[in-house]
């Protein structure tokens, strides 16, 4: 098995790079050339930009592969930003998030500063935790079983939401998800023609929620809710490291 890894980037400005593109999984030997193919064309073809930098990474997956269970897929209808934002704190707050943890989650989301990974927030103190903050915590080293694959093609077809934008995001949120030291995370897309934003937990699944932001805008980015006594540099190396297969699907 192979991970495969790809991230684009454009230099504006004094040698300020900004994130453009990235994707990546877990993959067979005989899938490399297409998926490689594949990501080429992603990052070539994205709605932020065209990149003057991108990075494939091949890497062979020497770890035994943990399985971890995709959590189940459900859409909330929420007719603009305002009624997703109440949403999103009556929904955190119904399984024991603080308040103070979800507003910082906010601050850091519809900042106009792009993070290329994800930022991790205490969930009584708030206090944000990664390391590097313009990095951030970057979930590495994932994918999916292809039986689980092929039947959520169909379930996610039935629901109408079958695109790769909503298949990656679930693969990636359940293996956070799966970490005893993550109560919920938040996601908002900084792709501007992407307005579908998703909120996660043990508890609750996958949530997706319509309209979180306006068309055109471009701020966004993931927040981890984490558990106050966490283990920060475990947590990370699970994210980041540890090759992690996603099996079963739940509707």
């Amino acid at each position: 098995m192979w991970n495969i890894r790809m991230r684009a980037s454009k230099t504006v400005g004094s040698q300020k790079e900004i994130h453009i593109s990235g994707a990546e999984g877990i993959y067979e030997d005989s899938e490399i050339s297409k998926i490689v193919k594949k990501y080429a064309e992603r990052a070539l073809n994205h709605p932020r930009g065209k990149p003057d930098n991108i990075v494939i990474t091949i890497e062979e997956i020497k770890q035994k592969p943990k399985k971890v269970q995709l959590l189940p897929v459900t859409t909330l209808r929420c007719k603009s930003p305002d009624e997703a934002k109440k949403t999103i704190f009556q929904t955190l707050s119904g399984i024991g998030v603080p308040t103070k943890a979800i507003k910082n989650s906010f601050k850091v989301l519809t900042s106009q500063k792009i993070m290329r990974g994800a930022a991790l927030i205490l969930e009584e103190s708030a206090i944000r935790m990664e390391p590097d903050r313009e990095r951030g915590v970057r979930v590495s080293r994932l994918g999916i079983e292809k039986a689980a694959e092929k039947a959520l093609t169909w379930n996610l077809s039935k629901m109408r939401v079958d695109t790769t934008t909503v298949k990656e995001a679930l693969i990636l949120a359940s293996k956070v998800a799966s970490h005893p030291d993550v109560t919920a995370e938040i996601c908002i897309s900084d792709d501007p023609d992407y307005t579908t934003g998703y909120i996660t937990s043990k508890q609750f699944g996958y949530l997706r929620i319509p309209n979180i932001k306006r068309h055109g805008e471009k701020h966004g980015g993931r927040v981890f809710i984490i558990k106050e006594d966490a283990d920060i540099g475990k947590l990370i190396k699970y994210l980041e490291k540890t090759p992690v297969i996603v099996s079963g699907v739940r509707f």
